[in-house]
């Protein structure tokens, strides 16, 4: 009997870009099961609460393998309780790698068993962060080329715009 693959993706996903779900999707052919970890105790300062940043997230994804679950606390004892010892990062820009190159080795250290995958978007989601998207919409920019038309209705709803 095989062993199952269960990678976790974490992120704050404040809004989920296209980006994000280019990184899920290539992930769900990887892997038996792809858990989207939304992280709900950040230090960021969030559009969305994180119940409506978890409902988002789970009308985007519909595959069967693919299971949005929200999660405060550490993220290496969230990965533990999910039987996972995978965490996929995505990767858009070398100056991405330092900082995740770091969080890998911290996480490693707390969870020996853990690998850490990175991946990169395709080309067209390589400059796409939350950070940006949230900042055209707020500022009035159209933003439907980053994200999915559900995403797009909510930070419009959000927004009063």
């Amino acid at each position: 009997m095989s062993k199952t693959r269960i990678a976790v993706y974490p992120g704050t996903f404040d809004p989920i870009t296209l980006g994000h779900e280019d990184i899920v999707r290539r992930a769900a052919d990887l892997f038996d099961e792809v858990i989207v970890a939304v992280a709900g105790s950040t230090n960021k300062r969030t559009l969305f609460s994180l119940h409506e940043r978890v409902a988002l997230a789970e009308g985007v994804f519909t595959a069967s393998n693919i299971k949005v679950v929200g999660f405060s606390g550490l993220l290496m004892q969230f990965v533990q309780d999910q039987g996972a010892q995978i965490v996929v990062r995505g990767l858009r820009a070398a100056s991405d790698f330092e900082y995740e190159f770091q969080l890998a080795g911290m996480n490693r250290k707390l969870y020996p068993k853990l690998e850490t995958i990175f991946l990169t978007p395709a080309e067209q989601y390589m400059f796409v962060s939350s950070t940006l998207v949230r900042e055209v919409a707020t500022l009035g920019g159209d933003v439907h080329q980053f994200v999915s038309p559900t995403v797009e209705a909510a930070i419009r709803n959000k927004l009063g715009k």
